[in-house]
């Protein structure tokens, strides 16, 4: 990607092995300025259990003293979706997504308590089964496969990948394009065959996202090949994904210096979510960079898996969807010279930054890129 470089608790992500996720919030009011009276509503508990089926059902259970009337909003209604006198409400939700649930408990004196919070729904058969979209070969004619991770078991390999955590300071606050997300080991696992990398609303260390970012870095590096990931990507306002490469001497020269292969780059956002970004970053007396772009004739990248592929040769670099090329760039120049070296892989999901901008009213979270597998492979 360009430049190389309050509390609220999400609730019932795929990862969670307990078979309930209740919320337990205590509201106690009173004002120093108006004491308590006998008809005021006072300790109000809110209890949330979601399904574990997945299948969006939850159940909130309010209780409070001095209470005539307890009242259900969900995200900004102003009216009350459901009221009754027990405080025991029922709620299906169609979509995966975050959600705020506002409870309110009345009192006899027309005063009220409340609690506001978000809860994290998953639903499980909106998950984009394995085998829909295109699927590559696992061998390609004069092409021998030189090392592939196919994301089985129930652990990422060590042997493979390393994370990179933090938000980038001091040295390059925001990965140096202003992105939002605080990166965390615990934001990416392997389950089912596939490495998932999920985007979360949610404050760590002063950030207001968590995502996850790995890489080969002094694990697994290669010079020119066919590359191929199968991948299926995040979508809404604000979502970054990327799957790249930077060359191993950045520890030595820095970026560009190092050169950047990005074989894809999707902006998040309504209309941007069918296109794929191939693009080169390097130096010549400065930062330069080119690239191109595939837009698909009919639906987006997150609706079904796609191959992101390169092949790279001493001559040129091409981009490729579904094995369709889009894209060719000439690496023969002089200036162009760190595209001959070996490269390392990095995959991450990135929050705002300069390019997509920030998520907003309309971004639903978590958000997940999911990859079933990397292939590389080299002439014979």
């Amino acid at each position: 990607m360009p430049a190389a470089f309050n509390f609220i608790p999400m609730l019932n992500t795929l990862k969670l092995p307990v078979m309930y996720v209740i919320v337990l919030l205590m509201l106690f009011a009173c004002s120093e300025e108006q004491p308590l009276q006998n008809s005021d509503p006072a300790n109000l508990l809110v209890e949330v259990t979601i399904d574990p089926q997945q299948n969006g059902d939850i159940q909130i259970v309010a209780s409070a003293d001095n209470t005539t009337e307890y009242q259900l909003r969900i995200g900004n209604a102003q009216e009350p979706q459901q009221s009754n006198t027990t405080g025991i409400f029922h709620h299906s939700f169609a979509n995966s997504g975050t959600y705020t649930l506002d409870v309110r408990a009345l009192g006899q004196s027309g005063k009220f308590l409340r609690e506001s919070f978000n809860v994290n729904i998953v639903i499980a058969d909106q998950q984009v089964p394995l085998d829909h979209g295109y699927i590559s070969p696992s061998s390609w004619e004069g092409y021998t496969m030189v090392w592939n991770d196919e994301f089985n078991g129930n652990t990422i390999n060590p042997d493979y990948w390393v994370f990179e955590t933090g938000t980038g300071c001091p040295h390059l606050c925001g990965w140096g394009n202003n992105e939002l997300q605080y990166y965390r080991q615990e934001n990416a696992w392997v389950e089912g065959g596939v490495l998932t990398i999920e985007a979360r609303r949610e404050n760590f260390q002063s950030s207001l996202y968590t995502s996850a970012r790995m890489k080969t870095q002094g694990k697994k590096s290669f010079k020119y090949g066919r590359i191929d990931i199968r991948a299926l990507l995040p979508k809404g306002q604000g979502m970054w994904p990327a799957l790249w490469m930077l060359g191993n001497d950045i520890t030595s020269v820095g970026w560009p210096r190092c050169g950047e292969i990005d074989i894809m780059e999707m902006v998040g956002g309504s209309g941007r979510e069918n296109t794929t970004h191939g693009t080169l970053h390097w130096d010549n007396n400065g930062h330069s960079y080119t690239g191109g772009h595939y837009t698909l004739p009919q639906g987006t990248l997150y609706q079904k898996y796609h191959v992101f592929s390169i092949i790279w040769d001493q001559t040129n670099i091409r981009w490729l969807l579904d094995n369709q090329q889009f894209h060719q760039i000439n690496i023969t120049p002089e200036h162009m010279s760190e595209f001959h070296q070996e490269f390392f892989f990095i995959f991450n999901v990135a929050v705002g930054g300069n390019w997509p901008g920030s998520p907003n009213e309309t971004t639903i979270f978590p958000q997940q890129m999911k990859v079933d597998y990397i292939r590389v492979f080299q002439k014979n």
